[in-house]
């Protein structure tokens, strides 16, 4: 059977006043949804302004069935997708390249001994190489006079017009210009979606992987694309020295970002993507965390829940 919520709801506004409801019944997906989610569906179905504190009371799962599209898969919010890795310690990026060390500067228990009684904090040290993890190439990386982290502006990094194009790893590991023709690439990043990120953490990952062709960098240059990621190892073929996707790309300050995962959850197009790491100075290659932002209709008047308002 379907679940479904049913709750009170009391809303205050800021300049006074305030809004009550009862025994509000919406669809939602899955055994439960938290306060938080009702409070900012509320909120946002009925367009109210100015909204202080919010309070969901007698809440309880039902089971009916359902009479529209559950409220935690209809967001007027846009939904945000993770596409990075876990950075942990002691893992392997790239093989031949050293693990991160990930462990306490101050711990909680020494920190006792400068901080109130019941107050403790953690400090946390890190020592790894930029390669690690989810990560973006910018034009340092491969060139002396290249742009560095701290020279790419962020309108090359943040809310780009993303494309996603399939290349399953079980077709074809070389992906040639042939999968990118017939879209629309210009001004994008265009994310290649081959499906290898399954083999993350396991010594298939580092062997004969998906990786662009030559003719691809040079179409993907023609195209005028912003940004290029790959959710594989290497966006070249590693079977050798050379790297001219690299270097194609670099050279004309199209950046890069390799070890991405989840492409699977994105879809073609209507979204957007952002990979923003730190401004360092004198480095070509950092971690991510890598982001889509996919759009979500709104909810109309049509579909307000069932319950009264006071």
């Amino acid at each position: 059977m379907d679940k479904r919520v049913q709750f009170d709801f009391d809303v205050t506004f800021t300049n006074g006043g305030g809004i009550q409801g009862q025994g509000f019944r919406l669809d939602i997906a899955g055994e439960t949804i938290s306060d938080q989610e009702l409070a900012d569906y509320i909120v946002q179905d009925m367009r109210l302004l100015m909204v202080g504190s919010v309070q969901i009371l007698h809440k309880q799962i039902i089971e009916e069935p359902h009479k529209r599209e559950p409220i935690n898969e209809l967001s007027g919010a846009p939904r945000l997708i993770d596409l990075s890795h876990t950075i942990e310690h002691g893992m392997i990026t790239y093989k031949g390249l050293p693990a991160p060390l990930i462990c306490d500067y101050l711990s909680r228990e020494e920190s006792k001994k400068t901080y109130a009684e019941g107050t403790t904090f953690q400090i946390g040290k890190i020592e790894m190489v930029t390669n690690t993890g989810t990560y973006i190439d910018c034009p340092f990386h491969r060139y002396a006079d290249g742009k560095d982290l701290s020279e790419v502006g962020v309108e090359r990094l943040a809310d780009l017009e993303g494309i996603v194009i399939r290349a399953p790893h079980n077709e074809s590991l070389a992906i040639d210009a042939s999968f990118f023709q017939g879209k629309e690439l210009r001004g994008r990043a265009v994310l290649v979606h081959s499906g290898w990120d399954q083999y993350w953490r396991t010594e298939q990952y580092f062997e004969h992987h998906p990786h662009l062709t030559e003719d691809a960098a040079r179409y993907l240059i023609a195209c005028g694309v912003k940004l290029v990621g790959i959710d594989s190892v290497n966006i070249d073929d590693t079977r050798g020295n050379a790297r001219p996707v690299h270097s194609l790309l670099l050279h004309e300050e199209i950046l890069i970002v390799e070890h991405m995962r989840g492409l699977e959850q994105l879809p073609d197009e209507g979204f957007t993507f952002s990979a923003l790491p730190p401004k360092f100075k004198g480095a070509g290659t950092f971690p991510v965390r890598a982001l889509a932002k996919v759009s979500a209709r709104r909810t109309g008047a049509s579909d307000y829940p069932e319950g009264t308002l006071n």
